[in-house]
């Protein structure tokens, strides 16, 4: 599965996406002062990859429905640093796989994983 890495996150995210055999393009490869978030997400749409963030913004399912897409991941520690997102991300890593959560919109917290998914008859 291909995914996006968005810039919020750290270096240590795609490291272990890519060690569990995650095709990764992260945004941070990019330079500093990276895209807009539209910027990013059109771009991750057009490759079709699967979205890990940090933001708030690409999991709101009124601007970015279940099923229109190729998924995002929100990761939301309670502590923002590198340890506590890939602490996150390997707990999330361990109970399902991002291909599971293909064409959903996923928020994950150290309170558990909560999922929305597709309509009946929506695709993307």
């Amino acid at each position: 599965m291909k995914v996006k890495v968005d810039e919020d996150l750290p270096r240590s995210a795609t490291d272990l996406l890519r060690q569990r055999g995650y095709e990764v393009d992260d945004r941070r490869a990019e330079g500093p002062g990276g895209p807009r978030d539209e910027t990013v997400w059109e771009e991750a749409q057009r490759e079709g990859r699967f979205l890990l963030t940090g933001d708030k913004q690409f999991a709101d399912i009124r601007l970015h429905p279940p099923g229109t897409h190729a998924g995002v991941l929100l990761l939301r520690p309670d502590l923002e640093n590198r340890e506590a997102f890939c602490e996150l991300l390997r707990g999330v890593l361990d109970v399902t796989t991002l291909e599971d959560l293909d064409g959903q919109v996923a928020v994950a917290s150290p309170r558990g994983l909560r999922v929305a998914a597709a309509r009946a008859g929506v695709k993307r």
